[in-house]
C-alpha cells in the first residue's frame, strides 16, 4: 500500500507565494518520477512539474519561472514552490508519483488527494 498525502495549499492573495509539500508513505521499494498537476474549476487536470528521482526537472512553459519543483528522496517528499500567484492559478493541485511497492516490483503510478490553492484578493 502506498499513500500521497499533499498539504500546503490553502488561501492566497495575488502575488503571494505558496509552497506545497507531498510525501510518500508506504511499502515503497523506489519512487521514480514525482510531480504536480493541477484542476482549475470546469477544466482539464493539467501538467504542472515533475522532478526525476536524479533531480532532473520539468516544468510546464505557461508556470515557467513562477513555480519550482524539488525533492527531498530522503523524506520520499516532493515540493513545489509557487510565487507571484495569480488568480489563474486557483485549482486542485494533486500530487502524482511513479513508485516501485516493495510487495510488487513493478512502478505504478499514484497520486494524491489534492489540496486547493485559491488565489483572491
Amino acid at each position: 500500500q502506498v499513500q500521497l498525502v499533499e498539504s500546503g495549499g490553502g488561501l492566497v492573495q495575488p502575488g503571494g507565494s505558496l509552497r506545497l509539500s507531498c510525501a510518500a508513505s508506504g511499502s515503497i521499494f523506489s519512487i521514480n518520477n514525482m510531480g504536480w498537476y493541477r484542476q482549475a474549476p470546469g477544466k482539464q487536470r493539467e501538467f504542472v512539474a515533475r522532478v526525476t528521482s536524479g533531480g532532473t526537472t520539468n516544468v510546464a512553459d505557461s508556470v515557467k519561472g513562477r513555480f519550482t519543483i524539488s525533492r527531498d528522496n530522503a523524506k520520499n517528499t516532493v515540493y513545489l514552490q509557487i510565487n507571484t500567484l495569480k488568480p489563474e492559478d486557483t485549482a486542485v493541485y494533486y500530487c502524482n508519483a511513479v513508485v516501485v511497492p516493495t510487495t510488487v516490483r513493478a512502478a505504478s503510478n499514484y497520486w494524491g488527494q489534492g489540496t486547493q490553492v485559491t488565489v483572491s484578493a
